[in-house]
């Protein structure tokens, strides 16, 4: 075992002697601190400057991360022959010697992430050469360029997987994995890798691929047929082509996302794809120009150098998209792009398609038939575009018949096509927040109004109409369904009336967000929604909280950014208090000498307030937390908040005993004369 440093040394010389002295001193963990679980020792965070060498002789895993280790010599692991996982994460290390693993044949699994092996590459290369069972190896965080991982790896034909992310690789070629015939899983994300040159062609095994986060321009004459897994996000690819030939490729992700594509990745004809990931590119579809021009026959041609040779390859705008062969294809994200529409029979060719997501595009139109039935999707999202029409061809067959989640939010919709829900027999969820959108009937509208159809929708379970601008429901509009979830926020001119449309939903209805939705009147009555657990109130003009709201049931109450000076004394006591578990206040105009309830809300069991922090009362100008009030201002409360008949009666009774006073001396000093004036009035005699 190597010996500690120097300095490590003094510093525990020192503290033993500041804790025998009577000195506060700080605990610092000794070698011998580390814990054992079966054969499994975890020395991690314990300030080792070595490896320990009073450990357990048949640990096989051993944990050494976030310590200072800086050098691991030929003797460090001579007592712990049986050790087949050995991490050494974010420490100091520079050096392996060579000799340092030739008693650790067993090792199969060794992290050295976030060290500095940088400096002396080449012995740690002959040290990793000595272990013929590694599988795993880690070498994340090192400063490598290639040239470096190039001979850290070249005698360790055993590896499965093998990690160089955070490094400062820049170009790879067919030298830099030689000899790694067994690799399976090879992670290159966060380097600054801009080329690729035939550098995975010898690796006839490997099926995870994760190129993320560098910087390659283009990926072409993609024939890595055995992969499976290809992590290809966040560079700045601009176009994806596979080889072309009819080889089976067992691709079945391909993620390449975040990227700059132009045009829809040119894959594979014969694959395993089943998702595909294109969120946050450039790209679109040029089958057919927005004002109708098609471009059906143009090709593109790319240009493409390898060393001394020119390859051009022509390739037409969609035909030769159709070659390939999205049969198996389930997840298909194309969000945040510039599509505007899309091909004819593009969906057609995915007949196993579960999740689509078009969000975040330019749709202004999206249709929808029998030979594009879509028959296996349960999730599709057109959010975020611009969407005018949705249109619908329907025959005898049917439409999204397992649909569960259909996102329409921020569009420009104004209604959904009649009877789009009638082959929907799963839907669950749909969303139409943010589109001018009403629902049926209309009161006192002809039955000709555009409007969205959801009565006897009897799956459906959560439905958002936040900021429709709906007004004044009536009717029955919910009528048939059986909602949980219901979102009204963000509409203004919502609450003309009673809740009286809503009376198909008392049995279910769970959730209810009436958020910023003009609401000011304590009249309101909630008591019908016997089923409510969740109720939103935010941001509206409420002053009183509805005394309808008491004999509700609620767990979670928002009665955030409202108009409110104080809440009922007897909350805490009521049905609502004693159920509610969640109850968010802050942002009200709380009266700071009327604040009985806080103090009874916070005595009370199981009720939790989020936002306390953020609870502020009003004394005067001033906004203060309702805990920490001054002791002036509880003084001044206690005049504000005193009984007033008392008040009434200490200010009255100066005046009485000055008028009783007054009426005293008035009478001494009339008294004979009076006397004189009552005898003489009554006529009798007396003596003076």
């Amino acid at each position: 075992m190597e010996a500690p440093l120097p300095g490590l040394s003094l510093l525990l010389l020192l503290l033993a002697v500041g804790w025998g002295s009577g000195m506060d001193a700080a605990w610092v963990p000794s070698p011998g601190g580390c814990e054992l679980v079966q054969r499994i020792m975890d020395c991690t965070g314990r300030w080792l400057s070595s490896i320990p060498g009073n450990l357990r002789g048949d640990t096989e895993e051993l944990f050494l991360d976030d310590n200072t280790i800086r050098l691991l010599g030929n003797a460090s692991l001579l007592l712990y022959p049986q050790l087949w996982h050995l991490s050494l994460a974010r420490n100091r290390l520079e050096l392996i010697e060579p000799g340092a693993f030739l008693s650790s044949q067993r090792l199969e699994v060794l992290s050295l992430t976030d060290n500095l092996l940088f400096t002396n590459y080449s012995l740690t290369a002959a040290a990793l050469s000595a272990l013929p069972a590694l599988r795993m190896l880690d070498l994340a965080g090192n400063q490598l360029r290639e040239d470096m991982v190039s001979v850290l790896v070249s005698n360790l034909s055993s590896l499965e997987s093998l990690s160089v992310a955070r490094n400062a690789i820049m170009r790879l070629d067919s030298s830099t994995f030689t000899n790694l015939t067994q690799l399976l899983e090879l992670n290159l994300e966060k380097n600054d890798i801009f080329e690729i040159d035939n550098a995975f062609e010898g690796l006839q095994r490997l099926q995870t691929l994760n190129i993320a986060y560098n910087y390659l321009p283009c990926l072409v004459g993609f024939g890595l047929t055995q992969l499976r897994v290809l992590n290809a996000s966040n560079n700045i690819i601009e176009w994806f082509l596979t080889l072309e030939n009819d080889d089976l490729f067992e691709l079945e992700v391909l993620d390449l996302s975040h990227n700059r594509l132009l045009f829809f990745p040119v894959l594979p004809r014969q694959s395993k794809l089943h998702s595909l990931l294109l969120q946050d590119n450039r790209m679109s579809f040029y089958q057919r120009l927005p004002n109708g021009t098609s471009l059906a026959n143009v090709t593109v041609q790319f240009l493409i150098i390898d060393g001394n040779s020119t390859n051009i390859t022509t390739v037409r705008l969609w035909e030769e998209l159709c070659h390939s062969n999205l049969s198996s294809l389930r997840f298909l994200d194309m969000s945040q792009n510039q599509v505007w529409g899309l091909p004819d029979d593009f969906l057609a060719q995915m007949p196993s398609l579960t999740h689509l997501k078009l969000n975040q595009n330019c749709l202004e139109a999206f249709h929808l038939s029998e030979e594009d039935p879509l028959a296996m999707l349960t999730e599709l999202d057109l959010s975020q575009n611009q969407l005018v029409e949705l249109g619908l061809k329907v025959g005898v067959g049917g439409i999204l018949p397992n649909l569960q989640l259909f996102n329409l939010s921020t569009n420009r919709l104004q209604a959904l096509p009649p009877g789009i829900f009638t082959h929907t027999r799963k839907i669950t969820t749909l969303d139409l927040s943010r589109n001018r959108v009403h629902l049926c009937p209309q009161p006192g509208e002809a039955e000709s109004t555009p409007c969205v159809d959801i009565r006897g929708v009897g799956t459906l379970s959560h439905l958002s109409l936040a900021g429709c601008g709906l007004q004044g429901m009536g009717g029955r509009p919910f009528q048939g369904t059986s909602l949980l979830h219901l979102d009204l926020s963000d509409n203004r001119q919502l609450l003309s009336g009673d809740l009286g449309w809503l009376q198909d939903l008392v049995l279910t209805l769970q959730v209810l967000s009436l958020r910023n939705t003009s609401l000011s009147s304590t009249a309101l009555d909630f008591s019908a929604l016997s089923s409510l657990v969740r109720l939103d109130l935010s941001g509206n003009s409420l002053s009183a909280l509805p005394g309808s709201l008491g004999a509700l049931r609620l767990r979670s109450l928002d009665l955030r950014d409202n108009c409110l000076p104080a809440l009922p004394p007897a909350l805490a006591r009521a049905p609502l208090g004693r159920s509610l578990r969640e109850l968010y206040l802050s942002r009200n105009p709380y009266n700071c000498c009327t604040l009985g309830w806080w103090d009874a809300l916070q005595r009370a069991e199981g009720l939790r307030v989020p936002d306390g922090r953020e609870v502020t009362c009003r004394h005067g100008s001033r906004a203060l937390r309702p805990g920490a009030l001054p002791q002036p201002v509880l003084h001044s409360c206690r005049w504000q908040t005193a009984d007033m008949a008392l008040l009434y009666l200490v200010l009255a009774l100066p005046t009485c005993l000055t008028l009783l006073v007054a009426f005293v001396v008035v009478f001494l000093m009339l008294k004979d004369k009076l006397l004189k004036m009552v005898k003489t009035r009554c006529g009798v005699s007396g003596s003076y």
